[in-house]
């Protein structure tokens, strides 16, 4: 267990208005345990959620200035989402802080990663209140810019798209199967199909599986 002034001092946060901090740090179900005036981090998620949007909306703006907006979407969706904000909570080991209730405490609240995410956007949104949206930018970026060329990578790759589609159209499940081998070992040509929900919808040769499986998919994205 941390406390707030503990987190400020740790992370350089320099709160001047420390019931922010102390809010942005305190989980619904220790308000609801403590009828003492203490107030949850919800409204300053909404908040925090919105400034993080733009913050990495602007980034992937200004780095990716060869994508179309479908694809700057999709950057900035991967970086929000919820999972990416819990690992950056675990990276300044936020969940010790947490003012959890006790039923929350006993059932892990505190390695949640619903949990863990919307905490990190109530500490943004808490530093936005009390200081401004260059001091946010200063704070996250840090843990946005690792990521560039991983994103940019996903966002390029056939399957990782193949894959969005399928889940977005709740299509059903797709699977790939190598259907023939040719060439000797070490020169072999695999031939992938992948199905969609019991229909073939594309094939791919290549080099070798992952190759295959790749043109495979970008031929499925042309009949979805």
């Amino acid at each position: 267990m941390e406390t707030a002034s503990s987190l400020n001092e740790r992370l350089g946060l320099s709160f001047s208005n420390f019931s922010l901090l102390i809010t942005a740090l305190t989980h619904r179900s220790y308000a609801n345990e403590h009828q003492n005036g203490s107030e949850d981090n919800e409204r300053l998620e909404f908040l925090g959620d919105a400034v993080v949007d733009l913050i990495v909306g602007e980034w992937a703006y200004r780095n990716f200035p060869e994508l179309p907006e479908g694809d700057l979407t999709k950057v900035r969706a991967k970086l929000v989402r919820n999972e990416n904000l819990a690992k950056f909570s675990q990276q300044i080991d936020l969940g010790r802080a947490l003012r959890l209730g006790q039923g929350e405490k006993a059932t892990g609240g505190r390695h949640r990663e619903s949990v863990l995410g919307s905490t990190f956007e109530a500490l943004l949104g808490a530093i936005y209140l009390d200081k401004d949206f260059e001091a946010v930018k200063k704070f996250v970026l840090p843990f946005i810019e690792p990521a560039r060329d991983t994103i940019l990578e996903e966002i390029s790759d056939p399957k990782s798209q193949l894959q969005e589609q399928v889940q977005a159209l709740k299509i059903g499940p797709f699977l790939y199967r190598v259907i023939n081998t040719s060439g000797p070992d070490h020169a072999k040509v695999y031939e992938v199909e992948v199905e969609i929900n019991g229909k073939v919808m594309g094939r791919g040769s290549g080099s070798s599986k992952a190759n295959a499986e790749r043109e495979a998919a970008r031929d499925a994205l042309k009949k979805i």
